[in-house]
């Protein structure tokens, strides 16, 4: 027990981080960094949202997907070749889409993940950011949110289907299309996804990992974000706890493990009461 209790105290203290205040923050108070995956997880679940933002209690973390920031990274490599060079990449040749890199001074800080590209929503005083992958332009100077994806499918991937993580990948890109456009940027609905998809079929490892790559377009459509924010922040306004969402498995974990708590308290507090009483009167088995 004590154990765990000192084991607590650790994690909440290496993960101890500004949380939002009714009393400090708000539309007349401080502004508050409300980031792409938060908007995200408010979707998914008020419930989690409101103790990650309002009390500090995240959800477990995950471990890290190494491979696929690697793939992230080679593959940002690889399209900035052609961003200094003003030439297309040989995928935008391949799928008939005409359209360079976009070169930008701000590139840099819109891919880091604690600073993106940022937007402050003053009705709600929401500073939102979030950091993309890579942005392209055509002849007319129209930007195009592009971001990378990595998988490893039998079938890979052709189309975005309506499915929960394809789900949160168009809500992604629609908030990334926001937050450039409320920037003063000319940002295109269309945006794309590149899309590789690790090789199942070779007949050996030989050191390497091979993909295939696929061109993936995507309308978005950005309007439900500003209604989104008002109730994010309604949500962390108020003293009542949300509902959770209806797919959470976190929340589902959470109170199936507190019903099996409550009945196995119950059941405890009943033998001992038993006990007590065979103490007194003898056993139900005694001669």
């Amino acid at each position: 027990m004590n154990i765990f209790f000192m084991k607590s105290k650790a994690y909440n203290k290496t993960y101890k981080r500004k949380t939002f205040d009714p009393k400090v923050n708000g539309p007349k108070g401080e502004s508050f960094s409300v980031s792409r995956s938060k908007i995200d997880l408010f979707m998914e679940c008020p419930r989690c949202f409101y103790l990650d933002l309002r009390h500090g209690i995240s959800r477990p973390s995950t471990p890290p997907f190494t491979l696929n920031s690697a793939v992230d990274t080679l593959l940002k490599k690889e399209f900035d070749i052609h961003r200094a060079e003003g030439t297309a990449h040989p995928l935008m040749k391949e799928y008939g889409v005409k359209v360079v890199p976009f070169p930008h001074p701000n590139l840099s800080e819109w891919r880091h993940n604690f600073t993106g590209v940022r937007f402050l929503h003053k009705p709600t005083n929401f500073l939102v950011f979030g950091a993309i992958d890579d942005i392209w332009t055509n002849e007319k100077g129209e930007l195009f949110i592009v971001d990378y994806k990595a998988t490893s499918k039998d079938a890979g991937v052709k189309k975005l289907e309506d499915t929960r993580w394809h789900n949160q990948y168009k809500r992604q890109m629609e908030i990334y299309q926001w937050l450039f456009k409320q920037n003063g940027f000319d940002v295109s609905d269309t945006g794309y996804f590149v899309y590789v998809n690790g090789r199942k079929d070779k007949e050996a490892f030989d050191g390497k990992l091979e993909f295939d790559a696929n061109l993936i377009s995507y309308t978005g459509k950005s309007d439900w974000i500003p209604a989104v924010l008002q109730e994010m922040l309604a949500c962390l306004q108020s003293d009542k706890m949300p509902r959770p969402g209806q797919e959470c498995q976190y929340c589902g974990y959470s109170a199936k493990r507190f019903e099996l708590a409550q009945s196995m308290s119950v059941k405890s507090t009943k033998f001992k009461v038993e006990s007590k009483k065979e103490e007194n009167t003898g056993s139900m088995f005694e001669i």
